[in-house]
């Protein structure tokens, strides 16, 4: 005797894919938790961004071009550095959720009118997009960008987000990281820069591949006195909080 085996219904197969489907982005998430935490103590070889950068300079015929990056601790850069960066970038850095909602607000009103597109991100998205992103704009890097920031502001504390952005922000064509940036550039270590030289790379960190940080224009050296200004105004304890907190 015979025996009728049923078909699966369409209702059943898309119940299974719809499982699946979770199963797949439960995976992923649980993934995304676990690598913002493992970056939080590990420092990184090399980042997405970085790889970009090299990909694009080896198209460019720079066939033996290699990115000059060197991983510094928070503690062996001059706090000039850190203030520089802050007081350039991100100036409600030690008080927001990673994200800066004004800015964002005002970009995007900037940017309805206008043909020169200015961002609203913040140290955090930043550190988020060079670290596991892409550079190029589309909703979806932005929406993963804010699922990385959002991770990083909960598991890492503020100093350790702050190191990493110095770590692998671009400050020259192939050079990342202040460590490699001071050397390249001024032939100190970190920890030697002084304010002026802090705040001329973060007058770069915009557009590091058009403004000469050895030679700057008479762009550059007006951005790094505005960036001076604003330091003296935060104050050179201004960043104790995120340092406390990190000791605790």
């Amino acid at each position: 005797m015979n025996e009728i085996v049923e078909s699966p219904t369409a209702a059943g197969l898309w119940r299974r894919l719809g499982w699946r489907v979770l199963t797949i982005l439960w995976l992923s998430l649980l993934a995304g938790v676990a690598g913002v935490a493992f970056r939080g103590v590990v420092n990184p070889s090399t980042t997405a961004f970085m790889q970009q950068r090299l990909l694009y300079l080896h198209a460019q015929g720079y066939a033996h071009a290699r990115i000059d990056y060197r991983w510094v601790s928070y503690q062996d850069m001059a706090p000039a550095v850190h203030l520089a960066v802050v007081a350039s970038e991100d100036q409600d850095f030690p008080y927001n959720d990673g994200f800066d909602w004004t800015a964002m607000e005002e970009a995007l009103q900037h940017n309805r009118v206008s043909r020169h597109i200015r961002g609203g991100s913040t140290i955090t998205q930043q550190t988020a997009k060079n670290l596991y992103l892409w550079g190029a704009r589309s909703y979806f890097r932005k929406a993963m960008e804010a699922y990385f920031t959002m991770l990083m502001n909960m598991e890492w504390p503020k100093e350790r987000i702050l190191e990493m952005y110095l770590n692998i922000a671009q400050f020259d064509s192939d050079v990342f990281g202040v460590g490699a940036a001071a050397q390249h550039l001024f032939g100190k270590t970190p920890a030697e820069l002084t304010s002026g030289e802090a705040a001329l790379l973060a007058a770069a960190l915009p557009a590091p591949d058009r403004f000469n940080v050895t030679d700057p224009s008479a762009y550059l050296k007006r951005r790094q006195a505005w960036i001076l200004d604003q330091m003296g105004q935060l104050g050179s304890d201004y960043l104790d909080g995120i340092e406390a907190a990190a000791r605790r």
